[in-house]
């Protein structure tokens, strides 16, 4: 999971500086599935099958083992690599990259471990806009919240895909609901995260999201809520609730 073409970040609307600050400090535990990230843990499946089954209903690939083989995927703003794993594992060609060199230490040495092939690198959006890359599918967790410049960001994402191409994105609506449950909830009673992990001010509603994604020229698709079962404790897919977390896909014309 190292990259053979090591990338140092250059200043970019995407980098937040105090974010990546934050997330370098919990870069060490990002497999602990008890630790700070546990809620991406206990996340992680609904998020996959999300991705799954999205993806290969755009390109009409029907579902198998390796769904993604031949398919060019990033992966923006990886962390430890909770999703690039995956997706690696359905068959994608992956790179994963973030601003945080410490994320991606990490992020290799897993993947090392567990002898997966991942392109991981130290760089932002920005700079893999700048080499002239492009991709089929474009892997947007629980990032554009932690961004400096939203709307800049998303004009680099799009320029990043490829024509016929998709991008995944998953974000926190900006509700009284998600105050509750996102920060409150969260961060200060169940302490599943560390205080200031998240700014609400920063979340977007899904009509945001989308007018935002149009501005790129991507059409975007319909949010899907991740809904929380507290009795379960476990996430499910909803074409309703999206009063929290949710999801949406945005694609570019062939």
């Amino acid at each position: 999971m190292t990259s053979d073409h090591p990338i140092s970040p250059a200043p970019a609307p995407s980098v937040d500086d105090d974010e990546i600050a934050m997330f370098s400090a919990m870069a060490d535990t990002w497999w602990d599935p008890t630790g700070p990230f546990k809620p991406l843990h206990m996340l992680n499946p609904t998020r996959v099958r999300y991705i799954r089954d999205t993806v290969n209903a755009h390109f009409g690939v029907a579902d198998s083992d390796r769904p993604f083989a031949g398919k060019r995927l990033v992966d923006i703003g990886c962390g430890g690599g909770l999703i690039a794993e995956p997706m690696v594992k359905l068959g994608a060609q992956v790179t994963a990259i973030d601003a945080s060199e410490k994320n991606i230490g990490t992020a290799a040495h897993h993947a090392a471990r567990e002898g997966l092939d991942i392109d991981y690198r130290h760089a932002t959006a920005e700079d893999l806009a700048a080499s002239g890359q492009r991709f089929d599918i474009i892997i947007n967790m629980e990032v554009v919240e932690h961004v400096a410049d939203v709307e800049s960001y998303l004009k680099t994402c799009a320029a990043l895909l490829a024509p016929g191409g998709i991008m995944l994105l998953s974000t926190l609506n900006r509700t009284l609901k998600s105050y509750v449950f996102a920060i409150v909830g969260a961060e200060y009673v169940l302490r599943w995260l560390p205080k200031g992990t998240h700014d609400w001010n920063k979340f977007l509603t899904p009509r945001e999201l989308k007018t935002l994604l149009g501005r790129t020229g991507l059409t975007a698709g319909p949010a899907t809520g991740y809904v929380f079962n507290p009795v379960t404790r476990s996430w499910s897919l909803s074409d309703r609730d999206v009063s929290v977390n949710y999801a949406m896909s945005a694609t570019k014309a062939g």
